[in-house]
């Protein structure tokens, strides 16, 4: 049997006339009717085309009449016919999937409305954690908090003179030669000098100059922004248009390449350009920017994707339910 989708909305008086059409056609072209609200089930593809009527791989969009879509039923029936007649293993495992609804596809019908939630809620969990190192570092717990440590320790530099610090005089100790008036430099606070690189890594903190979280500056910047982007693109229903490639580069990219390779090139032992270490301030502009830049031009797209996904799922799924019925 035919299965014959019409996508329609509340007060859509053209859906209306299609849906009493398929019905009086229904004698005529055996076929279940599968009714999807494109504004309940968040299908944007079709706000100004509706009603949309699709059976197989026939689609036809408004307006359309009596005629088109008694053409449209005629040649998916005659499809159909003919691919029974072939009897094609391929087909015929294709009709038998149809039937079925699996749990996996209960599971992407599920994520393809709530993967947003899903990836604010891990991104959360990765800053969280983050910033839970050293509240369990500067509350005795030091067992967990290093397992924290050592993990991020795998995804971060964690280099001390370029990490937030809570629960000390200072919220970061630069470095001297990052010029940055009325703080402490990290070689004054702590005697450590910024060469010794394994050293500035694993200085956690102490009671006096507080305990570093355990992503750096820029890393806390780039997340925090991919997360911030996500609850704004979530609570507008994620309709936000996705961002240019051209813009994601010169937002996203040049700002934090700029300060990130002049920074590294700077101080290599060959004196290419002037010594130059940058600032708190500066990693997380440049962090932030391509973060939210890189959540702009990526969540929408992912949206794309979903939005098929939910797509095929809900018709399947009420499709299967029709045939309950």
């Amino acid at each position: 049997m035919l299965t014959v989708t019409l996508y329609t909305r509340d007060g859509c008086t053209l859906c209306q006339k299609a849906e009493e059409e398929l019905k009086r056609l229904k004698e005529e072209y055996p076929h279940r009717l599968v009714l999807i609200d494109i504004e309940k089930e968040n299908i944007s593809e079709f706000v100004d085309k509706i009603p949309v009527l699709e059976v197989g791989p026939y689609q036809i969009k408004a307006p359309f009449d009596n005629k088109t879509i008694k053409m449209t039923l005629g040649a998916a029936q005659d499809r159909m016919v003919q691919l029974d007649k072939m009897n094609l293993e391929s087909h015929q495992k294709r009709v038998e999937r149809g039937k079925k609804v699996s749990f996996g596809d209960k599971l992407f019908h599920w994520l393809s409305y709530r993967y947003m939630f899903v990836f604010n809620a891990f991104v959360l969990l990765y800053i969280g954690l983050a910033f839970l190192a050293p509240v369990l570092q500067s509350t005795g717990y030091t067992g967990p908090a290093r397992v924290i440590y050592v993990v991020y320790s795998k995804l971060c530099h964690q280099l001390a003179y370029r990490s937030w610090f809570i629960y000390g005089e200072q919220y970061a100790y630069p470095r001297e030669i990052a010029g940055v008036d009325g703080l402490m430099t990290f070689e004054e606070i702590t005697g450590i000098q910024p060469n010794d690189i394994n050293a500035a890594t694993h200085f956690i903190g102490n009671e006096i100059v507080g305990y570093k979280l355990a992503l750096c500056e820029r890393d806390i910047a780039i997340y925090g922004a991919i997360l911030a982007f996500g609850l704004i693109f979530s609570l507008t229903g994620r309709r936000i248009p996705s961002l240019s490639i051209a813009a994601w580069f010169l937002l996203g990219i040049v700002p934090i390449g700029l300060d990130g390779v002049s920074q590294i090139i700077s101080q290599l032992p060959w004196d290419i350009i002037p010594i130059r270490e940058s600032t708190p301030l500066l990693r997380t502009i440049t962090g932030g920017l391509f973060g939210f830049a890189t959540a702009w031009f990526g969540y929408p797209i992912v949206e794309e994707t979903m939005a098929d996904t939910r797509k095929i799922m809900t018709v399947k799924i009420k499709a299967s339910q029709a045939d309950v019925n």
